[in-house]
This record gives C-alpha cells, structure tokens and sequence, in this order.
C-alpha cells in the first residue's frame, strides 16, 4: 500500500490491481444491490457503460439492468486486466475518462467511488465527457454518501487522510489524486447541471439512516434531455 500511495493514479492502481476485491476499496455489494435495486424500475435499458470501472465491479449494476452492451472504461491496464477476466462478455476500453472517446453510445451510465479521484476543477470535462457518451434521454446515475457528522470519529478520519494526501502531494512527484471531501453533493449537482443535466437524486434505504433519520447514501440521477441536440 506504501508503494501504492507514492505512485501516480494510474501507476497505484495498476500495482493494485490483482490484489483489489480484496480490500475496502472495492465497492461493497450492499451498495451495489442498492443501486440496481433503484435503478430498475427505471429500466429496462439499452446499452450501458461504467465509468471509471476498475476491476469491474460495476457490472453487477448493469448486466441485469441493460438489454444491450455493457462496457467499463478506465485508464489503468492492470485493473481493466482483472474486470476483464472476471466479465468476458463485457467490453473494455482504456481511456482517461476527463476525455471519453464516446458519441451518444449508451442509455445508462454509472460509476462507484471515483469521484474522489478528480479535483473540482476537473469535474466538468468528466460530466460532459459522460453526457456526450449518452443518448437523448439517457441517465448517468452514481451513490454518494451523506458527509459524517463533525462529532464523528469518521468525520476527522477523512479529514486527517485529506490532510495527509495533500501534503503528499505536495512534496511528491507524481501526485496521487484521492480525496473524501472534495465532492459534496450541492457541487456535484451545480456541475451536473452545468453540463446539461437534469439532477434529481433519490435515498437508497436500503443503506440505513444517520441519527438524524437521513439517509446514509443517496442515489444521483443525472438525465441527459430527451430533446438533446
């Protein structure tokens, strides 16, 4: 892992990649089941794409949910590697998703955990890389969970690694992009808009409640306008 954090994005991820589903990082199935269960009375769906895939996890989302296709795209080959032994049957591309090489391909797009992965400023190549790469109508959906409350143990765990991942990187070459706290949902959704959606978001119960009766996660649902030109 020590070796991991001092790399680059793309080079950490590449060196972690056999050993992935076998740590926290990977998104857990609860979360997963979640989101399809959300997802599908929204369906059924055409083609659909996992943005920033990993080692594939995303798939358990889309191949119940998606009548055609399904594709991950993701820039680090080692992890693209493992997605593709674990789903033969999907396809795989390795792109920088701040660019993707998709024209209106896809009626569903999701993603897990990779938000953090982009600083603020890069957020609106990564939305409108992901509206172009949908239909008229389609719908971009991903989780983002509530923040923790200042009170919590959790809430100064994350700050302290955001601390710590930008003193990193401020003294290490290349940097390693990973925050927590960069991507508060108001922002998102301000981004999302910005480029074109129509931002709705909808609680996944199925992931419990704060004290305060709150969800825990909620599901973003960014749709691309039927009428998109």
């Amino acid at each position: 892992m020590a070796i991991h954090a001092l790399s680059s994005v793309e080079g950490g991820y590449d060196l972690l990649a056999p050993k992935f589903d076998h740590t926290p990082f990977r998104t857990p199935g609860s979360l997963l089941g979640a989101t399809a269960d959300a997802l599908r009375p929204l369906g059924p769906f055409g083609d659909g794409l996992d943005v920033c895939c990993g080692t594939g996890a995303g798939m358990d989302v889309l191949q119940p949910l998606c009548e055609g296709r399904i594709c991950g795209v993701d820039f680090s080959s080692g992890m693209l590697a493992q997605a593709r032994g674990a789903h033969p049957d999907a396809e795989w591309v390795r792109a920088d998703v701040r660019a993707l090489p998709f024209d209106e391909g896809f009626d569903l797009a999701v993603s897990f955990g990779a938000l953090g992965h982009f600083l603020p400023a890069e957020r609106p190549a990564l939305f409108a890389g992901v509206y172009r790469a949908l239909r008229p109508g389609g719908l971009f959906a991903f989780p983002l969970g509530a923040p923790p409350p200042i009170a919590s143990a959790w809430y100064w765990a994350l700050l302290g690694f955001d601390v710590a991942m930008r003193i990193r990187n401020a003294v290490w070459r290349p940097p390693f992009v990973m925050y927590y706290r960069t991507c508060p949902l108001g922002a998102v959704r301000d981004d999302l808009t910005d480029a074109g959606f129509t931002v709705t978001t909808a609680p996944l119960e199925a992931m419990g409640q704060r004290a305060d009766g709150s969800a825990r996660y909620r599901l973003v649902l960014a749709h691309k306008p039927a009428n998109a030109s």
